[in-house]
């Protein structure tokens, strides 16, 4: 029950955070479960909670959602899952933590990163395509997604709403390949808890949402981009110690 207990707050508190920020709030919940949980049901529990997280997100604030990027994202992020579930991929997650910890610093340092913006088509389609390699092999990519947005002329709204939307689509991809997956090659990934947990998780990714959107409200653009500008320098330095930690385990 104390599991339950803290599995189902987390999900909660990291809800809360990515409907302020739009970010976030999956990569912390990721370093939770797997504290408490099996990888399997860690990421298929992640999958459904962010699902239900981000959803919630974008029918609270889809009258924002920018869609030209949609069809181009999408496109980049199907040329990753049909590989994935071709070759059933399981690179190592340490590997890709910090190559996700290090994209925001390079985003910050190297002119060419620094010039990416998620409304032109052609970094839409990078942008589905890492954005996606990153949620197959690590669980989460909020540090990477967002530097596609950065330097984007989206408001806060749009921004939110825009990544609560392609995020759903990447969570449910995971989710469904990782089930399918772990069906076929390694048993169950049902986390601790069983259904009941999915449920409330589900409740409390919605909640989350809808009390993360009301605080969005109270923030204005300029403190919106930089606090996310500092989370995510913050979140990348995170990313690539617990990346190099996992490695040389």
């Amino acid at each position: 029950m104390l599991i339950v207990a803290v599995i189902l707050f987390a999900v909660f508190a990291t809800a809360v955070l990515s409907g302020v920020l739009g970010m976030a709030g999956g990569l912390v919940l990721m370093g939770v479960l797997v504290l408490v949980a099996p990888v399997p049901a860690a990421m298929a529990l992640h999958g459904v909670a962010q699902a239900a997280s981000n959803g919630a997100r974008w029918v609270l604030l889809r009258r924002h959602t920018h869609w030209p990027i949609m069809l181009p994202y999408a496109a980049g992020a199907a040329i990753v899952v049909a590989v994935f579930a071709f070759a059933r991929l399981v690179p190592p997650a340490g590997v890709v933590l910090m190559l996700i910890g290090a994209f925001p610093w390079l985003a910050r340092i190297t002119p060419g990163f620094a010039r990416l913006d998620v409304t032109k088509p052609g970094t839409a389609v990078c942008c589905g395509a890492v954005v996606t390699l990153a949620q197959l092999m690590a669980g989460a990519s909020g540090p990477l997604l967002d530097a596609f947005y950065l330097k984007s002329s989206l408001n806060r709204h749009q921004v939110v709403a825009s990544k609560a939307f392609t995020q759903t689509l990447g969570h449910l991809a995971k989710l469904g390949y990782y089930g399918w997956l772990v069906e076929t090659a390694a048993g169950s990934a049902t986390p601790p808890g069983g259904t009941w947990l999915l449920v409330g998780a589900c409740v409390a990714a919605v909640l989350g949402a809808k009390v993360g959107t009301q605080l969005l409200e109270r923030i204005d653009e300029a403190r919106f981009r930089r606090l996310s500008s500092q989370v995510i320098l913050a979140l990348g330095a995170v990313c690539f110690a617990l990346g190099l930690a996992t490695a040389m385990a």
